[in-house]
């Protein structure tokens, strides 16, 4: 049986294999001396530092009553924000951890998992008001663009 290709490439990996939830890496062809070198570049993901610092509790007053009075109503509210289940702050261990580690992959934030961890254990409520002040930003930022 012969496998016909008709022109078509097969897909570029890297020694690390595909990147999952990344667009795939640029492949450029360029001719040197008659031979076809095939260049691949991975996109570039630039990272940003949160908007607001970790203890910039009194920049939203009413997130700071919240989190300080009533932590699992606004970890609540935030997973709800985040397009989570209410229930993860119940039922999942380590539930700040695993917010903050999943708004940062997703927003481009600065950080790891190692220091959201960290930040759990020793700054909880701190912690978790400063991602509840991004996710509303963000929110709201989404809220004027649609209008």
């Amino acid at each position: 049986m012969t496998d016909y290709n008709y022109g078509v490439q097969p897909p570029q990996y890297d020694q690390k294999g595909p990147s999952y939830g990344h667009p795939p890496p640029v492949v450029q062809s360029q001719p040197m001396g008659g031979t076809t070198v095939i260049v691949q570049q991975a996109p570039q993901v630039v990272q940003r530092p949160w908007n607001s610092g970790l203890f910039d509790c009194f920049d939203d007053f009413a997130i700071c009553l919240c989190g300080t009075f009533c932590g699992l109503c606004l970890a609540c509210q935030v997973a709800s924000d985040m397009n989570e289940s209410v229930c993860v702050p119940c039922c999942v261990p380590a539930p700040l951890t695993v917010l903050r580690t999943k708004w940062r992959t997703q927003n481009h934030i600065e950080g790891s998992i190692m220091n959201d961890c960290l930040l759990e254990a020793c700054c909880g409520p701190c912690a978790h008001c400063q991602l509840a002040r991004e996710v509303k930003q963000a929110k709201s930022a989404q809220a004027f663009n649609l209008n």
